[in-house]
């Protein structure tokens, strides 16, 4: 059997967000379920119209998850038992709207949805437009971080390094996200776009990191 050596690599990158992603919830009961339907319809094309009036392409609005479930409320009776009381049908829309990083949009944008009859809970975060360079720079470093480890041990040991033989790496999603936040009650996003368009941010850089495992044969 060959002589091996593990060492799992460290990639770590820096990036600088380009991009803006505003996350919206959106909410509609009613005691029937066709009534449910179409009140959460109607609220998805005042969020559309709203956003096509500042220049959004249509169907710039995405989905991002779908529910419709049923809602019961715990009532006691006279005799002070606990029962299940239909309360209607609940339909949750998760939606987003991305674009370029611009802070003067940005502003547009939060003003155009807290003045649409939708009335969404937001989410605001700063991330990159192309994801895929970053976890092609992540793997890049990762490598060159387990090979140097390698090497070291290896020279410190009186041996040399071999082939590599194997690489483990987990193909898990990355979360390419600032920790930025960005918070504004209602009251603020009502403002006149230009109050909010004054402020100029500039979100933290996105600090991400991943592993790899390599084995190496020593010579």
């Amino acid at each position: 059997m060959p002589r091996t050596i593990t060492v799992k690599g460290i990639g770590k990158v820096t990036a600088v967000p380009d991009y803006i992603v505003i996350s919206m919830s959106l909410e509609a009961q009613k005691q029937e379920y066709e009534e449910t339907l179409e009140l959460a319809a109607k609220k998805i094309e005042y969020l559309n119209a709203a956003l096509e009036e500042i220049g959004f392409e249509k169907k710039s609005v995405k989905t991002t998850n779908f529910n419709v479930r049923t809602d019961y409320e715990r009532v006691k009776d006279r005799n002070g038992n606990y029962k299940s009381l239909f309360n209607g049908y609940v339909c949750s829309h998760r939606l987003k709207v991305e674009f370029d990083f611009d802070t003067k949009r940005l502003a547009q944008t939060l003003y155009a949805i807290s003045k649409c009859l939708a009335e969404p809970e937001l989410s605001i975060s700063f991330t990159v437009k192309d994801p895929t360079s970053v976890n092609k720079e992540l793997l890049r470093s990762a490598t060159v971080n387990a090979k140097e480890k390698a090497q070291i041990l290896c020279e410190a040991s009186n041996v040399k390094l071999g082939e590599l033989i194997t690489i483990d790496y987990n193909w898990g999603e990355l979360n390419i996200v600032s920790h930025t936040d960005y918070l504004l009650e209602e009251k603020c996003m009502a403002m006149p776009v230009g109050g909010l368009a004054d402020i100029e941010i500039e979100p933290d850089d996105i600090d991400v990191s991943d592993t790899a495992t390599f084995v190496w044969e020593i010579k």
